[in-house]
């Protein structure tokens, strides 16, 4: 995420998510509005035009050329777009799954690497550990909101 407050999304609650909605920096308000802002200025002339400075003839006219475009527009299917949409954001949450880090991975990849069978290499792998699972820790805070509020503080953390 690419947001400085991604804290603020970590622990957002149902009725406090449209708060989040209408930050600025990062929102989808900010990607879409200079589109929704022409879209809605075009719709609104053409809508004007029609009703109040056309002729009867003119109106059957702009129907039949909005007819004649409806039946050109329904060649590219909706459900083609939709499985193209759903399979993109499908494989960008595969992506952010399967980019997680695992501890158990890193764990067989310590047991292997470092080596002896003394208390000095087993004290080393435990610390090693800790460690790995103190970031995966802080890591999982910042994203879910269940981790957080069993975490709330670097006190909970300690604890």
């Amino acid at each position: 995420m690419t947001v400085t407050y991604s804290s603020k999304v970590a622990n957002a609650t149902f009725f406090g998510f449209h708060r989040l909605l209408l930050r600025w920096k990062g929102s989808i308000y900010k990607l879409l509005y200079r589109e929704f802002i022409g879209f809605a200025t075009l719709y609104t002339a053409i809508s004007v035009l029609y009703r109040f400075f056309l002729t009867g003839s003119q109106k059957r006219f702009f129907e039949k050329l909005s007819i004649y475009c409806d039946k050109y527009a329904e060649q590219i299917p909706v459900t083609f777009v939709l499985g193209f949409y759903v399979t993109l954001v499908v494989n960008r949450w595969w992506n952010q799954f399967v980019n997680l880090p695992w501890p158990d991975r890193l764990m067989l990849l310590i047991s292997s690497c470092v080596q002896g069978r003394d208390e000095y290499g087993r004290l080393l792998r435990r610390t090693l550990m800790r460690y790995v699972n103190l970031t995966s820790l802080l890591i999982f805070r910042s994203v879910s909101t269940a981790v957080y509020k069993r975490f709330p503080t670097m006190d909970h953390v300690v604890g």
